[in-house]
């Protein structure tokens, strides 16, 4: 067993995320927007292993939507422009099922990086997610904050780190063991 307790409870589905109700839960923006099939490009901001990233793939996965992924520390603009091709490929250009460009610490794009996405952001040929622990006001140049919805993701608070433990203890086939 060497993958870590986050990788082994990590929710599957927007009933199983903890926390962000705000977003995701029954009255969630995000939840109305993934059961009308509207994902439109957003920027994640929050602080660090807060569930951006699953945040992320439970919409893609509850969208049915293509998932593309970047990170934006390793990946330059010609890893975007390949995944730009990849997307205008995958068959759901036009449609309510475009492709998701994620894009992980985006906020550590350059300014030519955060320019390569915006025809792609513009055409529909991907929807893009992106997640930033740093405000995105200041650090997204502006042509292509104006394209996306930003939602702000809450720290944990006591009762999430709890709802957390209990699932632990609860799902985890080591924890469950130990009761």
């Amino acid at each position: 067993m060497n993958e870590p307790l986050a990788e082994r409870i990590r929710p599957k589905t927007l009933n199983d995320y903890i926390s962000q109700q705000h977003l995701v839960g029954k009255n969630g923006v995000l939840t109305n927007l993934i059961k009308k099939g509207i994902i439109p490009s957003l920027i994640l901001w929050g602080p660090p292993g807060i569930g951006k990233t699953t945040l992320a793939n439970i919409i893609a996965q509850e969208s049915g939507r293509p998932f593309y992924t970047l990170s934006a520390i390793s990946s330059g603009v010609k890893d975007v422009r390949e995944v730009i091709e990849k997307a205008k490929k995958s068959g759901g250009l036009f449609t309510a099922k475009n492709p998701i460009l994620f894009i992980d610490e985006i906020h550590r794009f350059s300014k030519s990086q955060q320019d390569s996405l915006l025809g792609a952001v513009e055409k529909g040929w991907v929807t893009l997610i992106g997640a930033t622990t740093e405000n995105p006001s200041f650090e997204v140049i502006p042509a292509l904050l104006s394209r996306c919805q930003v939602y702000i993701l809450n720290s944990f608070d006591k009762n999430d780190l709890v709802a957390l433990l209990n699932r632990a203890m609860e799902k985890d086939e080591f924890l469950s063991k130990k009761k």
